[in-house]
């Protein structure tokens, strides 16, 4: 049979049983936990200072109501980045190639946000919806436009991820074929194409952190605006 591109992206299933559960539950299994020792390996020190780095630089702008979230959106940027990470790995399913899983995690988030700003200051929450100093005549054409953008937001949110890990991986698929394809042809273009890929690879790893940490930071942004 034969498979296209995007076969890599389906869901993985066995005996009738997706595995795509596993694929988010057996991560968390690679955190290393922190022992009962004074002294803690390196591991476990990177793992401490990049967290609470991650948090401080997240969390400055929000007031104190915010920082309840800290928990929540660090154990979710870790999270995304452990995913997308894995997902570089040779014969692995990258879960957040899937849309449905990110507008999963997207839609709920954003709608606490904006559940919270309804709840605790309703009228700075809609004046959001209406810029000061708006001619009247556009009062309602720009009250829709702020509409359709605040709804906007969750589904930029899962697109974003989805498309930035799918457009990599794919990529690297093809540079990858174009390797094996050129190799017994001209072996000077394929080894300078497995440079090429090498440094795709690279390229991929930073993308696959920049877009959890965007993720999270823009999430950050919408509870900032309702806090």
């Amino acid at each position: 049979m034969t498979l296209s591109l995007f076969d890599q992206f389906m869901s993985p299933w066995y005996m009738g049983i997706p595995l795509l559960a596993i694929s988010l539950v057996l991560p968390w299994t690679l955190f290393p936990t922190p022992t009962l020792r004074w002294l803690n390996n390196r591991m476990l020190t990177f793992q401490g200072w990049f967290i609470a780095r991650f948090t401080q630089q997240t969390f400055l702008p929000l007031n104190v109501g915010g920082h309840k979230w800290a928990l929540l959106l660090t154990s979710l940027m870790v999270f995304l980045i452990t995913l997308n990470m894995l997902g570089l790995l040779p014969y692995t399913f990258t879960p957040t190639t899937q849309l449905s899983l990110n507008l999963g995690l997207a839609v709920p988030l954003w709608l606490a946000t904006v559940v919270i700003g309804m709840r605790n200051q309703p009228t700075a929450a809609l004046g959001h919806l209406l810029p000061e100093g708006t001619p009247t005549p556009l009062i309602p054409v720009l009250i829709v436009i702020e509409t359709i953008s605040l709804f906007i937001r969750p589904i930029a949110l899962g697109v974003r991820l989805t498309a930035n890990l799918t457009a990599g991986h794919l990529l690297i698929q093809l540079v990858s074929m174009a390797v094996f394809v050129l190799l017994p042809m001209m072996p000077t273009v394929a080894v300078l194409t497995a440079i090429l890929l090498l440094m795709l690879t690279l390229l991929e790893v930073a993308v696959a952190m920049i877009q959890a940490y965007v993720f999270v930071l823009l999430l950050s942004l919408y509870l900032q605006e309702n806090v």
